[in-house]
């Protein structure tokens, strides 16, 4: 009965005795000599090259004619240096071997390792099989809020400086069967709650979880659940941000992660007419949730890359883009159930806004659009967007289906590496500007409004672009309250530092 190993086992058994036995008999080394020729990890001519590794060659004697005339008191000295040149072609023979068997096993091997922006990186040769895993901490330092005020009474609360780990996360990403199969799953391991919350606050969560059929770049398809396409502020990653966090605008605005399935191309590639579109069905009931009625969530985008080249998703141009690169985007979405608002924890209210009795039949019904504009150039960044939403809520004043609340919203930010004018300042630098305002009806009267505005001011000190990076940003926060004729603000400071492995 014979023994077969893989290939790759024996080679690495083989490369394993070689370096534990630095030196070894002739008959030791050519019978493993011969199990390397007989399971074809390496060639006949590697075989007599190594083989012959240490031999003297033809018409030479193994010792020089003054070696072969021994004198008087020099027997020792012989031995010593008999034995060093032993050692010496016993060392040199190692190392080719082992050489020759290091090469093998990386053409021939059949999973492939390595770290690139995405994580650890495994990935089978003919490239149908790829798996990245990463690793992602945030460590955030707040005084004296940790959120955004949005009512009177959050001015004037208690200040408290905190520390949190923010997000701590696992992600967990790549393609099977084809390079066009992709998948991609995040996990959220949530480490910080408020001191009321309940332990389960402070649990995984899973956040993330897509599949995508992307064999045509003009036609795809994505099911699952994660940040609809719908604007760019939410879509961009919290790791890839240019402030500590996302405007006062993002909180009313945002569709946030959602169970669906959306329909997905990009369109003249590298063309004036270059343009992305997106459209989506979904639940409606925010992440982790099952539909619990007939009442689904439809959103479109279609984003038009106008100077010819994409603008991927992510904030700064710490890549010092070569080329202007710009996009104008817009997005529409409506749905009806119980939810006015949505975010990582799922579906939720507004301020003023509550169930009732009738929310499983479709409370409220929403209706909201946005304008997007980015651009990038040589370390020059520049967002904007424009929300409009609005709420009809079908029990409210006898259930009247006509009563409606309108929200408006708007940002825009931008940020410079001002080391590409001025050689002193360091190239790790950038620093950034956001004036957001926020017009909303107030939560006691819905007749008046309540005008909230941000100024922020930031600095980031990028040591490997986003996956290490340090941030700092002061804010000045005001609100408008027409109902109490108040005007209150208040500063914020932030630092944090986030970092990807």
């Amino acid at each position: 009965m014979s023994l077969w190993l893989p290939r790759p086992i024996v080679v690495f058994v083989f490369l394993s005795l070689m370096l534990a036995v630095p030196a070894q008999a002739a008959a030791n080394k050519s019978d493993l000599l011969d199990v390397l020729l007989e399971n074809g990890s390496i060639s006949q001519e590697q075989y007599e090259s190594l083989a012959n590794e240490g031999a003297p060659a033809a018409g030479e004697s193994s010792q020089t004619d003054e070696d072969a005339v021994a004198t008087p008191g020099d027997d020792s000295s012989a031995d010593e240096e008999g034995e060093e040149d032993v050692a010496e072609s016993d060392k040199r023979l190692n190392e080719r071997i082992a050489d020759a068997v290091a090469k093998k096993i990386e053409e021939e091997f059949p999973i492939k390792a390595s770290y690139g922006s995405k994580g650890f990186r495994l990935e089978t040769r003919d490239g149908n099989w790829q798996t990245n895993l990463q690793w992602r901490f945030q460590f955030r330092l707040t005084h004296p809020y940790t959120g955004d005020p949005r009512q009177v009474d959050n001015f004037y609360d208690r200040d408290k400086t905190t520390l949190q780990a923010r997000r701590i996360r696992m992600k967990i990403g790549g393609h099977g069967y084809q390079p066009w199969l992709k998948y991609y799953f995040e996990v959220d391991l949530q480490p910080t709650r408020d001191a009321d919350d309940s332990s389960a606050s402070a649990s995984s969560r899973l956040i993330d979880a897509r599949l995508d059929v992307a064999k045509y770049k003009q036609f795809g398809i994505r099911v699952g659940q994660w940040k609809v396409d719908y604007n760019r502020e939410r879509v961009d990653s919290s790791g890839r941000q240019e402030f500590v966090e996302r405007s006062i605008v993002n909180r009313i605005f945002t569709i946030d992660r959602q169970v669906g399935v959306s329909l997905r191309g990009h369109l003249f590639e590298g063309t004036h007419a270059d343009m992305k579109y997106y459209a989506g069905v979904f639940t409606g009931e925010g992440r982790g949730v099952s539909n619990d009625d007939n009442n689904l969530m439809f959103v479109s985008r279609l984003q038009w890359n106008f100077l010819g080249r994409d603008l991927g998703m992510r904030q700064t141009d710490v890549e010092r883009t070569e080329k202007p690169t710009a996009s104008l985007a817009a997005g529409y979405a409506n749905s009806k159930g119980k939810c006015t608002r949505w975010s990582s924890s799922g579906c939720g209210n507004l301020d003023g806004f509550q169930r009732s009795s009738a929310a499983d039949q479709g409370q409220y019904q929403i209706h909201q659009a946005v304008q997007e504009l980015a651009y990038k150039h040589q370390g020059f960044s520049l967002q904007q967007e424009f929300h409009w939403k609005r709420i009809l809520d079908r029990n409210l004043n006898n259930g009247n289906p006509d009563h409606r609340t309108d929200f408006y919203g708007l940002y825009a930010q931008t940020g410079y590496f001002f080391n590409e004018i001025i050689e002193a300042i360091p190239e790790e630098l950038e620093l950034a500007f956001r004036y957001a305002f926020v017009r909303e009806p107030n939560k006691d009267d819905r007749q008046e409004e309540n005008f909230r505005q941000e100024y922020t001011v930031a600095a980031n000190w990028f040591f490997a672009g986003h996956n290490n990076k340090i941030t700092a940003d002061y804010s000045y926060l005001t609100l408008d309250d027409d109902v109490r004729r108040s005007n209150v603000s208040d500063h914020r400071m932030r630092l944090q530092w986030d970092i990807s492995f």
